[in-house]
């Protein structure tokens, strides 16, 4: 057996059920046995994946670090199979969908079918055990908006691909086809799925691929996180995103009690519902508002890897939420200005985002607290470097 030890600090936030990790290398035919915190001497459950650079990353979830502290880690090496840990996300497919559970909770759906024009999740279970976006036009419900049937609850899409419209569900729209799951991974601290997808024309022509994976990690229903990393490729010659405002790269229908006036938008510099938010560029936005008594909120955060970062937000007084870089004629007013962009041929476009689904408003969620664990997550040092 092997030790290492390293300091985990928690900078200038207070981190709060936040999603950490660590990599390392581990000679082969050992393994990643045990993970401790050093000076309270206490287990912590965990969860190993290989790196392409051949390494080894651990994660697990840091329960609570006060500001400007840090806490002592201890990793153990040794022969044999890591530990297996009860509980945590599980991904079930049945080849039209996946389900996703938190400890046999259900979480969400993700629905990749051939009869849908394109993959969505759907319901998506909130804090309270209610569902947080719009069920239309999944499950009509009497309550509910029936506008915008391509609004399906949390999808990606867009507009216009090299002039295809992947994004409603009219004559002639394009398609995202589901081609294949290159992971399906379950586990206590995380579950994820990695999609291949491809953009077709309504003939079927492709246009665009894409990787898709989202990791849902085990957290309280009061702060659950899902994390998307979406990268596209170039693969049949150069592919034009056109200036539009009928897109968004990550997109959210809430449910219709939480549009505004009863519910309310927020974004990272302040900005208030739909004329202080459409169209202008910010770090997150977050949607909050009632569902059946409970005030409940979705936020979506930019993350600085993604194109044009931080993000334009079309986002709407009647639900609709979207991460949109390319409609900048719109946003502006002015049609001279050009926010299409051309991939090359070969050449990839990336975009990462963190779906964060919290209690109460922007400010009682700490949506801002949230954000830095994603942007900048606690640093860490390893003894003796």
């Amino acid at each position: 057996m092997s030790q290492r030890i390293f300091r985990l600090e928690a900078g200038p936030h207070e981190r709060r059920n936040c999603p950490v990790s660590v990599e390392l290398e581990v000679p082969a035919g050992q393994a990643v046995r045990r993970l401790w915190e050093v000076e309270r001497e206490r287990e912590v459950g965990f969860q190993i994946s290989p790196r392409p650079t051949g390494r080894v990353r651990v994660t697990w979830v840091l329960d609570r670090l006060d500001q400007g502290q840090s806490r002592r880690y201890g990793l153990e090496l040794g022969a044999g199979e890591p530990p297996t840990f009860g509980g945590g996300v599980q991904l079930r497919d049945n080849g039209e969908q996946v389900e996703i559970t938190l400890n046999d909770t259900l979480l969400t759906c993700y629905h990749y079918a051939p009869t849908y024009a394109r993959p969505f999740f759907w319901p998506l279970i909130g804090p309270y055990g209610a569902p947080i976006t719009r069920a239309y036009p999944m499950q009509e419900l009497p309550e509910e908006k029936h506008d915008h049937p391509h609004h399906r609850s949390l999808w990606v899409a867009h507009g216009d691909v090299n002039g295809v419209d992947n994004w409603s569900e009219g004559e002639g729209h394009g398609r995202t086809v589901h081609r294949g799951f290159a992971v399906l991974e379950s586990g206590p601290v995380y579950g994820r799925f990695v999609a291949d997808n491809d953009w077709v024309s309504a003939a079927g022509e492709k246009v665009v691929s894409e990787r898709r994976e989202v990791t849902v990690y085990n957290l309280p229903a009061a702060g659950r996180l899902l994390d998307f990393d979406l990268t596209f490729t170039a693969t049949e010659g150069d592919v034009r995103f056109g200036d539009t405002k009928e897109g968004g790269i990550l997109s959210v229908r809430v449910a219709t009690s939480m549009d505004v006036p009863q519910g309310r938008i927020t974004s990272a510099y302040g900005g208030i519902d739909e004329p202080e938010t459409w169209g202008k560029r910010a770090h997150w936005c977050d949607y909050s508002g009632p569902v059946e008594g409970n005030w409940v909120g979705i936020a979506v955060f930019d993350h600085p890897t993604s194109f044009r970062y931080p993000t334009y937000w079309h986002v709407r007084n009647y639900g609709l939420m979207t991460a949109n870089p390319f409609g900048l004629s719109y946003f502006s007013g002015d049609p001279t200005v050009d926010g299409s962009h051309v991939l090359p041929a070969g050449e990839r476009l990336h975009f990462a985002y963190r779906l964060y689904l919290h209690s109460g408003d922007a400010m009682e969620g700490r949506v801002a607290q949230k954000y830095h664990d994603y942007l900048a997550p606690p640093r860490i040092t390893w003894e003796g470097e």
